[in-house]
């Protein structure tokens, strides 16, 4: 069995992968959707996946992990917990910090909470699904004005199948290529069924 094999059959084990006629967070509508926080609701589930992605950007001399809230918030903190810490940091002893970007009240991504970044810092931001990569691009965009220097990228899904790109270095740990459509040339909705929105009550009724 392959690795990303044995990757795919965590998510399974989990009942992570879900299929039926869904709108993902970037408007577009799918006959699949992954909701990674079903598997990263089990701890150990949780750290082998951030030890494994970790293990990609582990010589990237990585000083802080920025995910996206919410759904980057736990692996992002595992892949943090699995990195080397580098030498001079000011905390000394506490590992790589692991924090998040989140929407204010208009919507914007921002930097709240405290954290801060120092001029420079080397910043891997950690995500748990690309589709478009919106959400990481957004975090890419926070972490540059706050001064950080953001050198990488990382997912536990990628399930554009390598579409999605990036300014810096990228790596999934899974490429899924699952077809995602324009609501307007949703075959789906065609067919008259209704979108639902994973994580809420929200329905979209078929047009």
């Amino acid at each position: 069995m392959s690795s990303q094999d044995a990757l795919l059959k965590i998510f399974e084990a989990a009942g992570a992968i879900r299929r039926g006629h869904f709108e993902l967070s970037s408007g577009l509508h799918s006959g699949m959707y992954v909701q990674c926080a079903l598997v990263l609701q089990y701890p150990r589930f949780a750290e082998q996946l951030g030890n494994a992605l970790a293990a990609g950007f582990s010589d990237a001399g990585v000083e802080a992990v920025v995910s996206p809230a919410m759904g980057g918030l736990i692996i992002g903190q595992e892949v943090a917990r699995a990195l080397p810490e580098p030498q001079g940091q000011p905390v000394a002893g506490g590992g790589v910090p692991g924090f998040f970007v989140e929407r204010d009240a208009s919507g914007t991504m921002s930097l709240r909470r405290g954290f801060s970044l120092r001029p420079g810092q080397r910043v891997l931001v950690i995500e748990d699904v690309w589709t478009t990569g919106g959400s990481t691009l957004e975090a890419i965009r926070v972490i540059h004005e706050a001064g950080g220097n953001v050198i990488a990228a990382g997912a536990l899904i990628d399930r554009s199948g390598g579409k999605v790109h990036f300014p810096v270095r990228a790596h999934a740990l899974l490429s899924l290529t699952i077809p995602s459509y324009q609501p307007d040339d949703c075959p789906l909705c065609r067919e008259g069924s209704a979108a639902v929105k994973p994580g809420s009550r929200f329905v979209r009724s078929a047009p």
